[in-house]
């Protein structure tokens, strides 16, 4: 299995504007004496107040019972349940690539495909692969009649060897909870998928999905050479801010419908695809363009109802791994020349970093 790299998995530490919180009821109570015995009310929200509201209503979506985090599936339960309870709204997860991109692209998939059947926006950006080819790959979910049909298919056998067989191949579903056929409109939280079909057409286009190809964008040049990133990082970065921006995933523009999530896969980012030289020279142009790029994009994701997964070559994990503070006079000159230039890119992208002093990822 890929091994997962989830230091940049840490969200928000709470805040007013912190979407990963769930925003509960205002709930009072008011104490009555009636015949020498004390009663408590619960008081109803004015109406047009906003109490009441749950971020938990969005399609695909529920709280974490540790911190009320906000969290979405990542399209495998068993995932799911390494991260505790699911991937958190705000934050990305990178995934290292497998020495033959099986389990990695496996995993990316299902990520995908769990928003499709959810309902959420996808905005899929690669440097190697069509997003449209991507799309067509994707797996297709188990639905109701699927178990359905297996079941009556061992109850039709006669003769007890054939029914003891059949149930072999029919006990992997008994444990399996059940899912509705149409996308966003199921109440379970992460589905499974048979990975030798293919996801309907119709499925599919049901949702909206943006797509990045980087061979398509790098045909305009930048009007301004921003933050020594590559032109890659840059035109991808203004392509997830315009999106969160401009369909209210951030609440500057309130989405006009039901409340939606996005859903950012990034295949192969750091790859000689993305114009970032690290791995192929000596004395690398922009030796921490990658790093850069992820420090901004978590401040993008903090502040939106977005969740993002990267798949990330093997080759650059470790360079993704800040070494340990032995004592508070360790010099890490390194990592302050990162915030200076996470700061310089905030102020050159319209990005919020945060205003941390240190990298917390």
């Amino acid at each position: 299995m890929a091994a997962l790299t989830t230091g940049f998995y840490a969200a928000s530490k709470g805040g007013a504007g912190d979407p990963t919180a769930t925003v509960a009821a205002a709930a009072g109570g008011d104490e009555t004496d009636s015949g020498g015995k004390c009663s408590f009310r619960r008081k109803s929200p004015a109406p047009g107040s906003g109490g009441g509201v749950r971020w938990r209503s969005i399609a695909g979506t529920r709280p974490s019972v540790r911190n009320g985090q906000l969290l979405v599936s990542a399209g495998l339960p068993a995932l799911d349940q390494l991260l505790g309870g699911g991937l958190a709204v705000g934050t990305l997860l990178l995934i290292e690539e497998d020495k033959y991109n099986i389990y990695s692209n496996l995993l990316f998939k299902y990520f995908l495909a769990e928003g499709i059947v959810c309902g959420h926006t996808l905005l899929l950006a690669s440097a190697k692969e069509d997003p449209d080819d991507i799309l067509q790959e994707l797996p297709e979910p188990l639905h109701d009649d699927k178990y359905k049909k297996e079941l009556d298919e061992v109850s039709s056998h006669k003769s007890q060897g054939e029914l003891d067989i059949s149930m072999k191949i029919a006990w992997r579903y008994q444990n399996l909870p059940k899912m509705e056929d149409g996308p966003g409109s199921s109440s379970r939280f992460g589905h499974y998928y048979d990975v030798s079909k293919r996801m309907s057409q119709e499925m599919i286009h049901s949702v909206k999905c943006h797509r990045f190809f980087l061979p398509e964008e790098i045909t305009s040049l930048p009007n301004v050479e921003s933050c020594a990133l590559t032109h890659g990082y840059t035109k991808l970065l203004h392509s997830i801010q315009r999106i969160i921006s401009e369909e209210g995933f951030n609440g500057s523009c309130p989405q006009k419908k039901q409340k939606n999530i996005l859903r950012i896969g990034i295949q192969s980012l750091g790859s000689p695809l993305w114009g970032d030289d690290i791995c192929c020279a000596d004395t690398p142009e922009h030796l921490h363009s990658l790093t850069k790029f992820l420090y901004v994009l978590r401040g993008l994701l903090r502040m939106s109802l977005s969740t993002c997964i990267i798949t990330v070559p093997s080759h650059l994990i470790q360079r993704l791994h800040l070494p340990p503070d032995l004592s508070d006079t360790v010099s890490r000159s390194s990592k302050r020349d990162l915030v200076e230039s996470a700061k310089q890119l905030s102020l050159g992208c319209s990005v919020m970093a945060g205003g941390k002093e240190h990298l917390d990822f």
